[in-house]
């Protein structure tokens, strides 16, 4: 499968963002420094991995890729930072990834973490090469959940938050994703790395998107869930995980057939010191 398809599903990270009104997108952002504020000052870093499956249309396993990065928040001038971001490969058998390839472009790259509502416009990731979608996807990822755990004052016990949806967005030009309906549940409390956590299921299903670009077309369908332990003492998160399906039809340049498409991503993001 060649590696187009493996960044298509990094778009949908930018919607949560773009899609949501600005007054809403500043509660948010507030929500967060918050967030980190009442969790302290001290640095605390998260290491995030998350696992890319293709498959065939008659479910065939062809190929992985495995994305791993350590993510650190809470310095000076409430800045964040990617470190040790790496990539490794493995055929679509039980075998083991080769060895992980760095992705010296991504080493230390750093931003105030108010300036998140902006990493969906070119220019915050200047210095990445063009295809370099799925480690955009790691940042994107990242801030998507604690913007989950900046909407828990919003959330009770069992009963879903029906995050307002967002319309057809432009993704900077290379096409549109659409949210049916984006949920987010308070289903209970339990013990993570010592700490009281409330557990926040979320999910998303049915979303579509359509890709143009000069290079490639793709129209599908993505559907993702998870779960996020959030300690009830500092608001940050002890545990979280990513499940996504992206399944559609893609074209190529100076291809005559189309490609069907399917990408499953499993993620886990947790902190470094459990």
């Amino acid at each position: 499968m060649p590696i187009i398809p493996h960044w298509c599903t990094g778009w949908r990270r930018a919607v949560y963002w773009l899609g949501i009104p600005a007054d809403m997108k500043t509660l948010a952002i507030t929500g967060l420094l918050l967030a980190g504020a009442i969790g302290g000052t001290a640095p605390r870093t998260w290491h995030f991995t998350c696992d890319y499956y293709n498959f065939s249309v008659k479910g065939q396993l062809t190929s992985r890729q495995r994305y791993s990065a350590s993510y650190t928040r809470g310095l000076p001038g409430d800045v964040v930072r990617w470190n040790d971001v790496s990539v490794a490969n493995a055929g679509g058998g039980s075998g083991d990834f080769g060895p992980p390839q760095k992705q010296a472009f991504m080493e230390g790259f750093s931003y105030p973490h108010a300036e998140v509502a902006n990493m969906t416009k070119p220019d915050f990731f200047k210095g990445f090469p063009p295809l370099a979608m799925n480690q955009r996807n790691l940042a994107w990822d990242t801030h998507m959940l604690e913007g989950f755990v900046a909407d828990f004052d919003r959330l009770k016990p069992n009963l879903p938050y029906h995050v307002p949806d967002a319309a057809a967005v432009d993704l900077a030009g290379a096409g549109t994703f659409r949210h049916r309906d984006l949920q987010l549940i308070l289903t209970g409390t339990s013990k993570r790395n010592g700490q009281d956590c409330a557990v926040i299921d979320y999910r998303a299903m049915f979303n579509t998107l359509e890709i143009k670009t000069a290079e490639i077309g793709l129209t599908g369908r993505s559907d993702y869930w998870g779960q996020i332990w959030m300690s009830l003492a500092t608001r940050q998160i002890e545990y979280a995980t990513l499940y996504e399906e992206v399944v559609g039809e893609l074209t190529m340049r100076g291809q005559e057939k189309p490609i069907n498409l399917s990408v499953v991503r499993v993620g886990v993001f947790e902190p470094a010191e459990r």
